[in-house]
């Protein structure tokens, strides 16, 4: 397939060109520069700008560009750049997939299981309501951005990414090394859930998405077995042999992160892969500990 991939440049991305071109795939960037290969698309969200002539062609579309979340305090102006640079962005591409002559067959775009906002214990699926915090909002606007390149019959997938886990990137890498010192632990309460996936599993369902023509609409991108922090602690610090004894209490992340640091540390989903199990996928690490495992003896990049 010729794939045309935003956000190519992290941690999913970077991992999913890998294996596409391991694959035999071609594979092209978008980019917010001059392009300086045959294989780079330039494209502006700020500007709202992307030629249409360069997005012509392409088998399938991924989009997995977006300001991080878990970077700083979330000011008002941080906020803003994290919703727009998924809504806008995607929109854009979006609607620019839609008025092609020949459009590809496939969108896949990134969301969040923050669409379903702090939800406590209920288990929530595809088929769960929004949530109705900051980072539902802007969930939901992100796939919403999406709607007329589906109305126009391509096939899109909004891919809600639980907590990815891999030493290369996001939350893992950040606990790695307190929990290396033994002085890793619980986050508050510990009760909260961490929906996570492994990011070979991220990869893996990307791929399968793409391969098959039954699968869209929502997607949840989680582990079959979620666990609450306190379990992610243990289970952490065992595969690591190091106690995880040292808690850091809620109030202390209120101070530290604030906002972001109630939404993303202390708040947490319970969420179901069940459009990809029913599709059929077949998860290479569905249990935590045998994840953790994997993702640790693998060599880092």
């Amino acid at each position: 397939m010729k794939i045309l991939i935003g956000g190519s440049h992290g941690l999913v991305g970077t991992a999913l060109i890998k294996s596409l071109e391991t694959e035999g795939h071609e594979i092209f960037r978008l980019v917010r520069h001059a392009p300086t290969s045959k294989t780079e698309v330039e494209w502006s969200p700020d500007r709202y700008s992307i030629a249409l002539a360069r997005i012509e062609g392409f088998d399938a579309v991924v989009n997995l560009a977006g300001e991080s979340i878990a970077e700083g305090r979330w000011t008002e102006d941080k906020k803003r750049r994290i919703r727009e640079s998924r809504v806008k962005g995607t929109k854009l591409l979006g609607d620019a997939l839609a008025n092609l002559a020949v459009p590809p067959k496939i969108f896949v775009c990134a969301s969040a299981i923050g669409f379903y906002g702090n939800r406590g214990d209920e288990l929530l699926t595809e088929s769960s309501a929004a949530g109705d915090d900051f980072l539902a909002k802007v969930c939901a606007e992100w796939e919403g951005a999406t709607a007329l390149a589906t109305e126009k019959g391509i096939r899109v997938v909004n891919a809600r990414f639980g907590v990815i886990l891999d030493t290369n990137g996001g939350a893992l890498k950040k606990m790695l090394p307190p929990f290396r010192m033994g002085i890793g632990g619980k986050v508050g309460s510990g009760k909260q859930w961490m929906s996570w996936i492994a990011l070979d599993d991220v990869v893996g369902g990307i791929q399968f998405a793409l391969a098959n023509d039954s699968t869209k609409g929502p997607v949840n991108f989680v582990a079959p077995v979620p666990v609450t922090n306190a379990e992610f602690t243990k289970t952490l610090g065992k595969v690591l042999s190091r106690p995880a004894i040292f808690p850091i209490p809620a109030f202390a992340i209120k101070l530290l992160f604030g906002e972001m640091g109630e939404a993303l540390l202390l708040g947490g989903q319970r969420v179901a892969p069940e459009r990809l199990v029913a599709e059929g996928y077949e998860f290479s690490y569905p249990q935590l500990e045998q994840a953790l495992v994997h993702i640790l003896e693998k060599p880092q990049s």
